[in-house]
Parts: C-alpha cells; sequence; structure tokens
C-alpha cells in the first residue's frame, strides 16, 4: 500500500499516518509523461496519499463535491477486512493543484466520509463542503469524471499523484482475479505494463485516467517491493484456481465503477441494493 508520512520515504509502501499537520513538500517541481496529454487539472494532495476531484456521469453542479483516494489513506487508519465507513463526519482538507502543478488553488475541505473501504477494493469517497459549482466558480475547476463500465487491457493510462506532483504513463496490463496483500483481498485487481508506471509511496490514491477519455477507471493503491508472497508491501495474485504468482516490482490499482450499481434513483450511495458490490459496514 503506497502511504508516505515524509518526503524522505520515497520507497515506502504502508507506513503509519503522519503527524497532523504534516504537508507534502508542494515545492517540488511537477513531472509530466511526455506521452499522454494529461495534467494536473482536479488532482489533489492530502498530508500522506495522492487524491483527485471527481464525480459521477449522473451528478449535477449543485450536488456535493467529492474526492476519490484510496481507504488506506483515511484518517483513521486502515479499515480492517471486510469493513467499511459510511457517512462518517470528516474535517479533512485537500490541497488543489494548478493544472500546471506549479501551485496550490486553495484548499478544499471535507464534511464527511461518504463511503471507504479496503476489502475488494481500495476506495474512499469524500464529500466537500462546497458544490461542484462553487468549486469551479472560486478555481476554474472541473472535476474528473469516473468511468461508468470496465476498462480494457492495454489501454493507455495515466496516473496522476498530487503528492509528488508527478505524472506516470503506462498502460493496463492485466487485470488479476485476486490480489492479497497482509490480511486484505482486492479483486479484479489493474496491473500496469513497465516501464512507465513505478508508483511510489506517496502516490497511494491517485486516479487511474484513461489517456484517451480522461476518464479515471480505477485508483492507485500498492506494488510488489522485493518479491514477497502475500506480505505487506508484497501483494501476489491468486487466479481462479487458487494459484500464487508474484511478481516483483508490480504495482497495481482497484476497482472503483462498481459504485454506480450502488447508487439509488436520488444517486445516493445504497449499499443494500440488489447488484451492488461494495463491502458493507458490518453493522449493517
Amino acid at each position: 500500500m503506497v502511504l508516505s508520512t515524509s518526503v524522505g520515504l520515497q520507497n515506502a509502501h504502508a507506513l503509519p499516518l503522519p503527524p497532523p499537520g504534516q504537508e507534502p513538500d508542494l515545492s517540488i517541481e511537477a513531472s509530466f509523461a511526455p506521452d499522454v496529454a494529461v495534467d494536473f487539472t482536479a488532482i489533489v494532495a492530502l498530508n500522506n496519499c495522492s487524491g483527485s476531484l471527481v464525480r459521477l456521469t449522473t451528478s449535477l453542479g449543485t450536488d456535493e463535491a467529492m474526492v476519490l483516494t484510496n481507504g488506506h489513506c483515511l484518517e483513521g487508519g486502515f479499515v480492517s477486512p471486510g469493513q467499511a465507513v459510511v457517512n462518517k463526519p470528516s474535517n479533512r482538507v485537500f490541497k488543489l493543484l494548478s493544472s500546471d502543478g506549479k501551485k496550490v488553488l486553495g484548499t478544499l475541505q471535507a464534511r464527511r466520509i461518504l463511503y471507504g473501504t479496503m476489502t475488494n477494493t481500495d476506495m474512499a469517497l469524500y464529500g466537500l463542503t462546497e458544490s461542484y459549482d462553487a468549486i469551479e466558480k472560486t478555481y476554474s475547476v472541473r472535476p474528473l469524471t469516473i468511468a461508468r463500465n470496465h476498462s480494457a487491457s492495454d489501454r493507455r493510462i495515466a496516473i496522476a499523484s498530487g503528492y509528488w506532483k508527478r505524472i506516470y504513463s503506462c498502460s493496463i496490463d492485466t487485470f488479476i482475479n485476486e490480489l492479497r496483500e497482509a490480511n486484505w483481498i482486492w479483486k479484479d485487481s489493474i496491473r500496469y505494463s513497465k516501464p512507465g508506471c513505478e508508483t511510489i509511496g506517496g502516490t497511494s490514491g491517485s486516479p487511474i485516467i484513461d489517456a484517451e477519455t480522461y476518464e479515471v477507471i480505477g485508483v492507485n493503491n500498492t506494488g510488489n517491493e522485493d518479491g514477497g508472497r502475500c506480505t505487506m508491501n508484497n501483494p501476489c495474485e491468486v487466479d481462479s484456481n487458487g494459484n500464487v504468482t508474484v511478481v516483483p516490482q508490480a504495482s497495481y490499482g482497484q476497482q472503483i465503477y462498481w459504485v454506480y450499481d450502488c447508487l439509488d434513483s436520488g444517486n445516493t450511495l445504497d449499499l443494500s441494493r440488489p447488484g451492488c458490490l461494495l463491502t458493507r459496514p458490518k453493522s449493517q
């Protein structure tokens, strides 16, 4: 899991949350991928991870704006296997970057954690205090859109990290039946091609952006650091027959389009809907 606690820990993945108030080093010069047109529009920096301002295809301008990151980036720490966080108050702040990554346009304020989990996927959605229209009026920034459908192998992608102000580019190598890391299991995980997307600590929560449609097709979350088997910072791949494969230095992201099957007619998250694949809190 690609967390970072300081700019000196570039190769660290799953690490404790940093002290309150610690911020990414935004003096770092922005780095672009020359072979894709993706920039830092709608990209945010957290104090320990990366993220993005996102909308659904069904979102209205007056809706509560959302930020996407990883479930393991939540301020409360890692979410236990089989558990989820739903509609929890939050005062998290996010630094909204300019499209060229050279400056911070302003700070976005969370109102609540709409949803967060580390089971089957590793995603979190924060609801903000402002609407999409209000953010666009203040900063002239529109959100990225979460794709409704599963992506495909060989699609060209970009991974935009607000924490490091760096954009990686590569292709989707393949989809993994199960990815296991320590006590967590993720389904239908996205493995990136090499070279190009060798993500590092602090890139957790970065959106995986389709380089052609500019839609967000997943969220970056982990990588195998040193060839270990199914341990922390060393996820392993498990096929449908239970065979385990380790791909040293491979990096991965997780699915997020499942959220669409969990929306009711009012565009509100309803985890009890038939076909909803997102994990419910155990208390539900």
